[in-house]
């Protein structure tokens, strides 16, 4: 069985490929040595897993059409050189690849190339001198990464939003993308409604801009009886998505059974210390977001649905409505799970994501073995 604490009991899946493997050893070091480029409030982070991989991430240069300059882009690239394609790892909204911390080693303990890859406006990249963050520029912000780095055909894993990035990016780049792993997929919000119709001033200071943001990520949390509406406020502005109290209610929204300790661990706020957060997100809010429902039929890839079967921000029933109209797709349910299964079930996601690769891998080769001709 998989597990979080024992390098050596990790499950290889792929005994053929020939990799170059070192152990990701868990320890709450005090002299772990982050990038210079992290927010200094990284220090104060006390989760082993999530300090042991910021040690990891990386800037790398990506030129895209919409910037006179090279985007310094975040992402923590792979140990292990592989001869399987590539399992690229997004997040979910307004979130880092710091989102992976627990299923990303084991992955790579598994024998995977493992990339995450933090998308264009949220994470840990230098936006100083980005001024658009829409769809499109994720997309070809993304894709201009693929090309210069990753290079090859890969499993491409969307949680939450980060599900609705993967599936428009397979859809205009099929070519960059062999298959496809969606965790409580938020594909069939109708991006950030009438927001996008608002002016960037009125998008600044409007709190409502809250509420349609967090409707593309989580479909619809006023349906659970939240009442966020209470909270909003005439002076309210954008910058209330990084408030303490609404950052950890929907932390225990999200998780089931997450302990308070847990919560406080405030891994989810880092990249909001950024001075061009504010900015990114606006441009994402005013431009509609992701509108990806009419995409799914178009989706060509294998694709494993994965979803937490106590999910209190996605209805599962949004699961079996994705499985029906994917043409290529299977389905798997995690129990006594919420909204982030990489999160709060590492185990149980990196085993499904193995078997699913495993299992295409195999299929692959059957189809390139050569039939044998039957003499009568």
């Amino acid at each position: 069985m998989l597990t979080l604490t024992s390098a050596s009991s990790a499950l290889t899946l792929f005994p053929e490929c020939k990799t170059q493997r070192r152990r990701f050893s868990i320890s709450a070091a005090a002299d772990d040595k982050f990038p210079s480029f992290l927010p200094k409030q990284m220090e104060e982070i006390k989760d082993p897993f999530a300090r042991k991989l910021a040690t990891r991430i990386e800037r790398l240069p990506v030129n895209v059409s919409f910037s006179e300059k090279s985007i310094m882009s975040s992402c923590v690239k792979p140990l292990i050189q592989s001869n399987q394609n590539p399992v690229v790892l997004l997040h979910s909204f307004d979130s880092s690849c710091l989102e992976w911390r627990y299923t990303f080693p084991l992955l790579e303990e598994a024998g995977l190339e493992t990339w995450a890859i933090d998308i264009l406006g949220w994470g840990f990249s230098n936006l100083e001198r980005i001024k658009s963050c829409d769809v499109a520029s994720k997309r070809e912000h993304f894709y201009q990464l693929w090309k210069s780095y990753i290079k090859r055909p890969m499993t491409l894993v969307g949680p939450s939003l980060g599900a609705a990035v993967a599936v428009d990016f397979a859809v205009n780049h099929p070519e960059a993308v062999e298959n496809l792993v969606l965790i409580d997929a938020s594909v069939y919000a109708e991006g950030t409604g009438n927001l996008a119709k608002l002016p960037r001033a009125v998008a600044y200071a409007g709190f409502n801009a809250y509420q349609h943001m967090l409707g593309t990520f989580s479909f619809s949390l006023c349906e659970k009886g939240v009442g966020l509406l209470n909270l909003c406020s005439s002076d309210s502005n954008v910058s209330i998505l990084k408030s303490f109290p609404l950052r950890l209610y929907t932390t225990f929204l999200a998780f089931k059974g997450l302990s308070f300790d847990t919560g406080l661990d405030w891994i989810g706020k880092l990249h909001c210390l950024y001075p061009w957060w504010e900015d990114a997100t606006v441009s994402f809010m005013i431009s509609g977001g992701y509108n990806v429902s009419r995409q799914i039929d178009q989706v060509m890839q294998k694709t494993l649905i994965i979803w937490g079967e106590d999910d209190q921000i996605i209805s599962n029933k949004l699961a079996v409505r994705l499985h029906c109209e994917l043409p290529n797709s299977n389905i798997r349910q995690i129990p006594d799970c919420g909204h982030l299964p990489h999160v709060e079930k590492p185990d149980s996601a990196a085993r499904l994501i193995l078997e699913f690769m495993q299992n295409h891998s195999c299929q692959k080769k059957a189809q390139l073995a050569p039939t044998e001709e039957v003499v009568y």
